[in-house]
C-alpha cells in the first residue's frame, strides 16, 4: 500500500518495542473481555505512549459491559438497514447496506489543526493551477508543468479553456485522499478535484454513531460538522447572481454508485436533485423541466464527471449531461461547482511538480507532503523506476489502475510474475508517460471491533474542504475507508473495506450548531417550491405501483379465504356461473401475476401471485418496483415512509409454504400499504408532489376497482361473484348496514361505481383526480383548458349521469379505457419524454 513518501517501515526501533508500555494500559481500560492481536498505530503516539484522545476514549468505552456494547452495535446497524443507506461497488448490479465500522476514527484537535491548514493550503494551490492551465497557460509555457503531462489527461477539455468561470473560482469543493506514515506524518495519496464523493456518507456516518454512542459521543467533545455544510452552502448561494438562487446537485441516477449519497446532501442542504434529463438549455440560461414549466437553475453542483456534461461539446454518447451546457458557461448563465475539467489534476503525473509549483506560486513549502511519485513521461524518471522496478508500486498517470492489467489499484512488479514483470518494463519503456512510480511504505493502522477484540486495520482518510469568500474552509472528520485486511494495497469501498466516522475531539466543550438558520433570520414562506418533472413522475408512478400491489393482494387474498363453493349456481338456479376462483385466477395470469391455467390449483396460483421473483404482476415483483421508484425520490420521502416501503418488501420475499402463510403474509402486507397510505395523507405538504404521488394512487385505484366491476358485476352475476366484489372493494360492512340484503348486482354496482361518497369507488377516484388537475398550475398560455382536465371532467361527467342498471360490461370496460387513457395524457403532460422533453411554453414566462 501507498502512504508515506520516503518512510520506510521501520523508525529506528521496533514496533512492538514502541507498542509494549501502552499494551498493558489498553488490556486494563478494555477489561479481559477484549483482547488485542496488535497495537493500532493511530492509538500509540511517537513516544510509545498512548494518544491522549485514544485514551479518553478507551477509558468510557470500558465502562461499558459487553452486552451493552453488542446492543449499541445492533442499534448502528438496524439503523443503516431501517434507513436503507446503501451504495454500490464497481461492477455492481444490485445496492449493498453501507458497511460502517463501529468504532470511529479519533484525532486530537492540534493534531487536526496542522492538517487542515495544509489542506487548505493544497486547495488554494490547484485552484490557481486550474485558472492558469485553462487561462494563460504560463505554467506550461514556462515549463513549470510538461505539456503532455496536461494533454495526455482525458480529463483536459480543450472546449472549456478560455472560459471564466461563473462564480469566479474552479474548486468549490476539494477532497484529499491521505494516510499517516509509521514517524506519524499524514501524507496526500491523491486529489480529488473532479467531483468529490464521501461527505454525504461522512454524514451519516455521524448521524449513526453519534446516536449508537450518544453519551459517549458527547463527553469526548467531537467537533460538529454542520458548520462545514452551512458555509459550503452559502457560498454556492453567493457565487450566483442573484440574492435567492436555485442550486440543485446533479446526479447521473438512482444507479449512480453513491445516490445514496447524492440524496442525502440534496436533503440535507436543501438542494434540488436533478438529471440530465431534468435540465433544458433555453437562451443563455440553464432551466429545470418543472410540473410547472421551465425554471431557471443558478448553480448546478455536480456529480457527473466532466466529460459526461454536454453531448454537444464534449462527449457525444453521453446520456447523462444537459446539451448546450458549455456554451451557458460561456456566457456566465449558470456556476457549475466544480467545474467541467476540474479533474485534470487528480493525474497522479502530476504530484511529483506541486511541490515547485506550490513555492512558485505560493512561496511556501507543502505542509502536508504527498507520497514520492515518479512521473514516467520524463526520460530521467522512467531511467530511475525501471532501475529500481521493485522498489515501486506502478499505478496509471491518469486514471485508477495500471494500464494493460486488471487491478484496480497499483501493481507491485515485485510480485509478478516473470512474463508480466517483463511486460510491464516493455510498456514503461514504450510509453512511460501514461505510467507512474511510487515508493513503496505502509499505512497507519486505526483500531476496528472484529469478533469481540480490538484489531488494527490499515486506513484512509478523505479530508473536504470547501471555497468560502473568507478562504477554504475543512471538515473536521471527513471519510475514512478501513481495509479488510492488515496487508492492503488498495483502500476502495469495492473491495471489501468499511467506513468509520472520524472524530475531531477537543479538550474544550464544543458548541452544539445545526444547518438550520437562526430563528430571527428566517424569511417567511409558504410557496410549494418546484417539483421537477421526474420527481413528479416517480411519485405518480409510486402511487400506481402502490396501488396495484394493493389491488393484486386484495385479489390472492380473495382467492385464499374458503369463503366460497364451487358447485353453488346462481341466484336463478340455473347451471353454475364460471366460478369466482377461477375468475380471480384469470385475473392474476391477465395481471402478470401468475402463468397458471384457469383451473390450476388455487394455492399454486396464489402463491406464485405473491412470491414470483419472475412474473412482473407479482405482489413481490410491484412492490419491488415501487421501491426501485421510490429509490429516486430518497431526497423527498421520510425515514418512516422508505422504511415502510423496505419492510414490505422485505416480508414479500420470506418464503411461505401454504395458504394461511400466503393469507397472513398478504394481510400484513396491506395493513403496511395503509401506513405508507396514512403517512402520505397526514404527513405530506399538499404540495404538487404530494398531489401526483396520490393521482397515481386513484388513477390506478379507479382502473382497478373497474376491471374488478367487469369481471364480477357482469349481467348474471350472482351473489358469490358480488360478494367477491364488495370484499375487494373493502365495501361489505358499508353494504351490509345500507341495504340490510344479500348482494344485488345494482346496489353493488352503483357503491363500487358510482357512489361520490364511497372512498373506494371509481367516482370518487375521478373526483379527486378532478381536483388535484385543477390545483396543477397550467403550461399554456391559451387559457383554455388542457387535455387531462377534459377527460377527467368527461370521465365525471359520465359517471354523475350513469346509472346503476346501465353499467353492463361493454360499459365498463369502455370506462376502463378512458380512465387508462387519462392516466397516459398526464403523463404526456406532466412528464415529458423523448421529443416532447423540450417544453419552452410557460404561463407567465421563465421565473
Amino acid at each position: 500500500m501507498t502512504g508515506s513518501g520516503g518512510q520506510g517501515d521501520g523508525q529506528g526501533g521496533s514496533q512492538e518495542s514502541r507498542a509494549r508500555p501502552g499494551r498493558r494500559r489498553m488490556a486494563q481500560w478494555t477489561r479481559d473481555y477484549v483482547r488485542l492481536p496488535g497495537i493500532p498505530d493511530e492509538y500509540i503516539a511517537q513516544d510509545g505512549a498512548p494518544r491522549p484522545a485514544w485514551t479518553r476514549f478507551f477509558d468510557a468505552f470500558a465502562a461499558l459491559s459487553p452486552g451493552d456494547i453488542e446492543r449499541r452495535f445492533a442499534s448502528a446497524d438496524r439503523h443503516l438497514h431501517e434507513a436503507g443507506v446503501t451504495y454500490r461497488a464497481p461492477g455492481d448490479t444490485a445496492d449493498r447496506i453501507w458497511p460502517l465500522s463501529h468504532l470511529p476514527l479519533i484525532i486530537d484537535a492540534a493534531d487536526w489543526r496542522q492538517l487542515a491548514a495544509g489542506i487548505a493550503q493544497r486547495a488554494q494551490l490547484l485552484e490557481m493551477v486550474l485558472a492558469d492551465l485553462y487561462g494563460e497557460g504560463r505554467l506550461v509555457a514556462d515549463g513549470a508543468i510538461p505539456a503532455a503531462a496536461i494533454a495526455g489527461s482525458s480529463e483536459y477539455l480543450r472546449a472549456v479553456s478560455g472560459i471564466k468561470p461563473p462564480g469566479g473560482r474552479y474548486l468549490h469543493l476539494y477532497a484529499a485522499d491521505i494516510g499517516r506514515g509509521p514517524d506519524g506524518r499524514w501524507w496526500v495519496l491523491g486529489d480529488r478535484t473532479q467531483a468529490p464523493s464521501g461527505a454525504g456518507y461522512a454524514l451519516e456516518n455521524r448521524l449513526v454513531l453519534s446516536r449508537a454512542f450518544s453519551n459517549l459521543y458527547k463527553s469526548m467533545n467531537v467537533e460538529r460538522v454542520a458548520p462545514f455544510f452551512e458555509a459550503f452552502r452559502d457560498s454556492l448561494r453567493a457565487s450566483a447572481d442573484r440574492d435567492e438562487p436555485r442550486i440543485g446537485l446533479l446526479t447521473p441516477g438512482a444507479f449512480s454508485e453513491t445516490y445514496f449519497e447524492h440524496a442525502t446532501l440534496a436533503r440535507y442542504l436543501g438542494f434540488l436533485l436533478v438529471e440530465g434529463d431534468d435540465l433544458a438549455v433555453s437562451g443563455d440560461r440553464v432551466h429545470i423541466r418543472t410540473v410547472a414549466g421551465l425554471k431557471r437553475l443558478d448553480v448546478l453542483l455536480r456529480r457527473v464527471d466532466s466529460n459526461m456534461l454536454d453531448p454537444l461539446e464534449l462527449d457525444a454518447s453521453s446520456y447523462l449531461g444537459v446539451p448546450g451546457l458549455v456554451e451557458v458557461l460561456r456566457k456566465g448563465g449558470v456556476v457549475v461547482a466544480n467545474m467541467p475539467g476540474s479533474g485534470v489534476l487528480e493525474a497522479k503525473a502530476l504530484l511529483g511538480f506541486l511541490p515547485n509549483l506550490c513555492r512558485r506560486l505560493l512561496g511556501e513549502n507543502l505542509m502536508v507532503p504527498h507520497i514520492a511519485t515518479w512521473w514516467c513521461g520524463q526520460p530521467r524518471a522512467r531511467e530511475e523506476v525501471l532501475s529500481r522496478l521493485d522498489e515501486f508500486a506502478i499505478e496509471g498517470a491518469y486514471g485508477r489502475g495500471t494500464p494493460d492489467f486488471s487491478s484496480n489499484g497499483p501493481v507491485l512488479p515485485g510480485e509478478l510474475s516473470a512474463p508480466d514483470r517483463d511486460r510491464l518494463k516493455h510498456a514503461i519503456s514504450e510509453r512511460g508517460i501514461d505510467y507512474v512510480g511510487q515508493e513503496l511504505v505502509r499505512l497507519s493502522t486505526t483500531p476496528v471491533w472484529e469478533n469481540g477484540r480490538i484489531a488494527p486495520r490499515p486506513f484512509v482518510l478523505r479530508v473536504f474542504a470547501a471555497a468560502t469568500p473568507n478562504g477554504w474552509t475543512v471538515l473536521p472528520g471527513g471519510f475514512c475507508r478501513i481495509a479488510e485486511r492488515a496487508d492492503a494495497r488498495a483502500v476502495s469501498m469495492g473491495d471489501g473495506a468499511v467506513s468509520a466516522d472520524v472524530w475531531v475531539v477537543s479538550d474544550k466543550a464544543v458548541a452544539t450548531s445545526t444547518l438550520l438558520p437562526a430563528v430571527d433570520t428566517v424569511r417567511i414562506r409558504r410557496i410549494a417550491g418546484v417539483l421537477p418533472s421526474r420527481a413528479a413522475d416517480n411519485l405518480f408512478w409510486l402511487g400506481r405501483y402502490l396501488e396495484r400491489a394493493e389491488a393484486t393482494i386484495r385479489l390472492i387474498r380473495a382467492l385464499c379465504t374458503p369463503l366460497r363453493d364451487p358447485a353453488r349456481a346462481n341466484s336463478s338456479g340455473s347451471a353454475p356461473t364460471l366460478h369466482s376462483a377461477e375468475r380471480i385466477q384469470r385475473m392474476l395470469v391477465a395481471w402478470g401475476a401468475s402463468s397458471q391455467s384457469a383451473r390450476a390449483n388455487p394455492a399454486k396460483v396464489a402463491l406464485e401471485a405473491l412470491q414470483s421473483e419472475e412474473k412482473f404482476g407479482s405482489a413481490l415483483s410491484l412492490v419491488r418496483s415501487a421501491q426501485r421508484t421510490a429509490t429516486g425520490l430518497r431526497e423527498r420521502l421520510s425515514p418512516d415512509a422508505w422504511q415502510v416501503i423496505t419492510e414490505m418488501a422485505d416480508r414479500l420475499a420470506i418464503e411461505v409454504y401454504d395458504d394461511d402463510g400466503v393469507v397472513s403474509a398478504a394481510e400484513l402486507t396491506l395493513q403496511e400499504l395503509a401506513s405508507f397510505a396514512g403517512l402520505a395523507q397526514e404527513n405530506m405538504n399538499r404540495a404538487a408532489g404530494w398531489r401526483f404521488l396520490d393521482m397515481g394512487r386513484r388513477a390506478e385505484r379507479a382502473v382497478n376497482t373497474t376491471r374488478f366491476a367487469r369481471q364480477f358485476a357482469y349481467d348474471e352475476a350472482g351473489d358469490e361473484d358480488l360478494d367477491v366484489l364488495l370484499t375487494l372493494v373493502d365495501c361489505q360492512i358499508t353494504y351490509r348496514s345500507r341495504y340490510l340484503l344479500q348482494p344485488l348486482l345494482s346496489p353493488v354496482r352503483d357503491l363500487a361505481v358510482l357512489d361520490p361518497y364511497n372512498p373506494r369507488s371509481v367516482a370518487f377516484q375521478v373526483a379527486g383526480l378532478n381536483e388535484h388537475i385543477a390545483a396543477l398550475p397550467s403550461l399554456k398560455e391559451h387559457g383554455l383548458i388542457e387535455r387531462p382536465q377534459r377527460l377527467a371532467v368527461a370521465v365525471e361527467a359520465m359517471l354523475t349521469t350513469a346509472e346503476a342498471a346501465s353499467l353492463d360490461v361493454g360499459t365498463l370496460f369502455a370506462l376502463e379505457q378512458d380512465l387508462l387513457q387519462l392516466a397516459d395524457a398526464i403523463g404526456l403532460h406532466y412528464f415529458p419524454h423523448g421529443p416532447n422533453a423540450s417544453r419552452p411554453e410557460k404561463l407567465t414566462g421563465l421565473a
